[in-house]
């Protein structure tokens, strides 16, 4: 996995810079390997970091208004992180590699062109696809080949309602655009690959039948790469723009950021479960197999490519979303209220007073969220949360009662006791919701690292370099040694208070 080398200078600790975009912010992140063999560590240093803001604008060719991604700022963003890693790290960077979000793409015309910016996949133009495309494949013939969960923002119903499909000759999902970008190669990196729906979950191919059934080109497909590949190395045009002095190699990772996450989950025990807590929350198992089983399928369980042929068998919570929405339109109104505010005001209000079902339909686009979670509430009979306290004390309960269903589900659904939960993630940062998490599960709850996805990241890199040694566990070992680790204990006494909350939620 060493090929291209790494050319590594013999006067700077190697350092591997990791492009990991989430769904709100983006993060250039340079993670130096210290140490000697067998007791490696990894120091990490944000060098960028840039907001990662969707705007409204008309696509061609009908002139449709949707919610796009701004591909130009991203793209400043990173370059200009590049640039400082460059600078503070010169020949010891030996490697730069992307993750972020899943299921979004752009598309590649003929002569390699990006036709315009990617669709953002809270854009609600798969609505009427959803209701037409069971009528190709049936739900349970797509599960049995891609194991995925429904979720409307899948990238095949996106490619079902994509407007420029006729100018398009490749489809490649974020990160491998951005790779495209830095390196000129086009491939589909198989942990990302797994969210589109399209690959199968057994072969780990692009399944051609299902393709052919959705009435998609397969040849929109690119070739796939596995993580820990060599992509390519740097433009020379670009990296004189870096200001670099030699090749930087450009390496494939877990380029969904979930699956390189899970690469820094600190697991000891192999059953085990983990949330990654951030915009979005995924809980789940890291299994050899997936679950195809029909109750899996009937539980919206998603089996998704991890890491050395693994999967994560995974619920997509709604997670820390619905908090900074609601932060961000009090502050649109006038009424700007820090996170470290609402928190300190939901611990003023009682424990379990209301709770709702924070996986709704109407929580995933951007909108009023205290009026959407009103709604929910005087639906279920429940106190309507009015003020600011009131309302993040919603949220946390509701994502913590979230969690202690999707752990229970995939534990059962996957047949394993699960000991414990670790938690990794800017979730982490959250006292109050780590404890709820452990509350609510009854499981202890172990957090830590925060830069979970970055740190991931780093490592696969540097394992391709060659720089660390090869197992899953053995990495974890290097996180172990590079995170302080924060354990919570469940207050056990309030397990019949959460499983009453439970049935108010889905009433």
């Amino acid at each position: 996995m060493n090929d291209g080398g790494a050319n590594l200078s013999n006067e700077a600790p190697p350092s591997f810079a990791a492009i990991d975009l989430g769904a709100t912010s983006g993060r250039v992140i340079v993670g130096t390997v210290l140490g000697e063999p067998g007791a490696e560590r990894i120091e990490l240093t944000e060098v960028g970091r840039f907001p990662n803001t969707p705007r409204r604008e008309a696509v061609v060719p009908d002139g449709a208004e949707h919610l796009l991604w701004d591909l130009t700022s991203l793209w400043e963003g990173i370059v200009a992180g590049l640039r400082c890693a460059v600078e503070q790290f010169g020949d010891g960077l030996a490697g730069i590699a992307i993750d972020s979000w899943a299921v979004d793409y752009g598309l590649l015309d003929a002569e390699g062109n990006e036709l315009g910016n990617p669709v953002n996949y809270r854009d609600e133009r798969t609505k009427p696809v959803l209701e037409r495309v069971f009528d190709l494949v049936s739900a349970e013939a797509m599960y049995a080949s891609n194991g995925l969960q429904i979720q409307p923002f899948t990238t095949a119903f996106q490619l079902l309602a994509e407007e420029r499909l006729g100018q398009a000759r490749t489809m490649l999902l974020i990160p491998d655009l951005l790779g495209h970008r830095l390196t000129g190669v086009a491939r589909a990196e198989i942990t990302n690959a797994s969210t589109t729906g399209l690959l199968n979950a057994g072969t780990r191919e692009w399944d051609g039948e299902l393709t052919q059934a959705l009435g998609l080109d397969l040849s929109l497909l690119p070739e796939l790469i596995a993580p820990g590949s060599l992509l390519g190395t740097v433009r020379p045009d670009l990296l004189a723009e870096l200001g670099a002095s030699r090749d930087i190699p450009v390496w494939t990772v877990g380029s969904h950021d979930t699956a390189s996450a899970v690469v820094a989950v600190p697991l000891t025990d192999p059953n085990a479960a983990y949330i990654s807590c951030g915009t979005w929350s995924l809980v789940g198992l890291e299994l050899p197999e997936p679950v195809l089983t029909e109750p899996s399928r009937a539980a919206n369980v998603t089996n998704e490519a991890g890491v050395d042929g693994t999967i994560r068998y995974l619920k997509n919570v709604m997670g820390l979303w619905v908090l900074t929405e609601t932060l961000r339109g009090w502050e649109a109104q006038g009424h700007a209220v820090t996170l470290g505010e609402a928190l300190a005001a939901a611990a003023e209000i009682e424990p379990l007073r209301t709770v709702v079902n924070i996986d709704d339909a109407s929580l995933l686009p951007p909108g009023d969220m205290p009026a959407r979670l009103a709604v929910l509430a005087s639906a279920s009979g429940q106190p309507v949360p009015q003020t600011v306290g009131e309302v993040a004390r919603c949220i946390l309960d509701s994502l913590a009662l979230a969690y202690r269903r999707s752990v229970r589900q995939v534990g059962e659904l996957a047949g394993r006791e699960i000991p414990a939960l670790h938690i990794v993630g800017g979730g982490v940062n959250n006292a109050e919701l780590c404890q709820l998490t452990a509350d609510s599960t009854g499981l202890p709850v172990i957090t830590g690292p925060i830069e979970g996805a970055a740190l991931g990241n780093v490592l696969v890199q540097a394992r391709a370099a060659g720089v660390l040694p090869g197992s899953l566990a053995q990495l974890r070992e290097v996180v172990a040694r590079s995170t302080p680790l924060t354990r919570y204990s469940p207050r056990l006494e309030r397990q019949e208070a959460w499983a009453a909350a439970e049935t108010r939620a889905h009433r």
